[in-house]
């Protein structure tokens, strides 16, 4: 990667700025590690903070309107004000804690079509603020969130797209302002019934609540009606039959429901 020279709000001949990740790769509630390069331009700069910011690509609600937006939900100071002499050369390592909530954007092993995550670089001078480019990292599951996609997929559910939406879920406790939803296409045995199955993890340190939606075939409707729910304790998930529990969750929720 190389040095990125700053918009031009920061003036001619100001400095440049690289952000260089160790490891891209990550799983909620891990840590990402790397270091902010900073290169002095022509002129002494006066700055005033460097920042991080965890972002991902969020569909909003406004109304009769929808829009995505590059949602801002973590954030740490590297610095505070300092001044970079010209041509100087400055380094700010850091560790960056993602939160157990953010979403996932590998499935499967391969990239989860339609969810991105991104770290910032915000570089804070006198009377300017560049926001940087965004530096993708890859959000792998956790050990208990693969053996539930793996469930899906041993029981003929196939992936359709993931996206992440705005709001919150009733009943579930949430620290981000939006959650991420998994899509997938039915598993034969459900299609007669079911145009759709959307999962939403929602992660905690030791646990985490699973959401399922059915979407049911031939009605529109609106809103986020959680049909099940259920929480996965990480210490015994690898002993569970989750194609066996799945299965009973669906069909409990279809006929409550009346979807067959």
């Amino acid at each position: 990667m190389v040095f990125k020279k700053l918009k031009q709000a920061l003036g001619v001949g100001g400095p440049s700025v690289e952000t260089i990740l160790h490891n891209p790769n990550t799983t909620p509630g891990g840590t990402i590690t790397g270091e902010v390069n900073l290169l002095g331009g022509d002129h002494v700069s006066d700055i005033i903070s460097v920042n991080l910011a965890l972002k991902s690509r969020v569909e909003v609600e406004s109304g009769d309107n929808e829009y995505h937006t590059d949602l801002e939900y973590s954030k740490v100071r590297l610095t505070g004000a300092f001044q970079l002499q010209p041509g100087m050369r400055h380094s700010l390592p850091f560790q960056f804690h993602v939160p157990w909530e953010a979403p996932l954007t590998h499935m499967y092993g391969q990239p989860l079509r339609g969810t991105t995550v991104g770290v910032s670089t915000e570089l804070e001078v006198a009377r300017a603020l560049d926001p940087g480019d965004l530096d993708p990292i890859a959000v792998h599951p956790l050990p208990a969130q693969e053996r539930i996609l793996a469930a899906f997929a041993n029981l003929g559910f196939r992936f359709r797209n993931a996206d992440c939406e705005k709001g919150r879920i009733w009943g579930v406790h949430q620290e981000l302002p939006f959650y991420q939803e998994i899509e997938f296409y039915p598993a034969p045995q459900y299609a007669s019934g079911i145009k759709q199955l959307e999962v939403t993890f929602v992660s905690y340190p030791t646990s985490m609540e699973v959401v399922l939606e059915l979407d049911k075939r031939g009605v529109f409707t609106e809103g986020h009606d959680s049909f099940a729910r259920f929480t996965v304790d990480y210490a015994s998930a690898q002993n569970t039959n989750w194609e066996q529990q799945l299965e009973g969750f669906l069909q409990q929720a279809a006929r409550r429901r009346g979807f067959f």
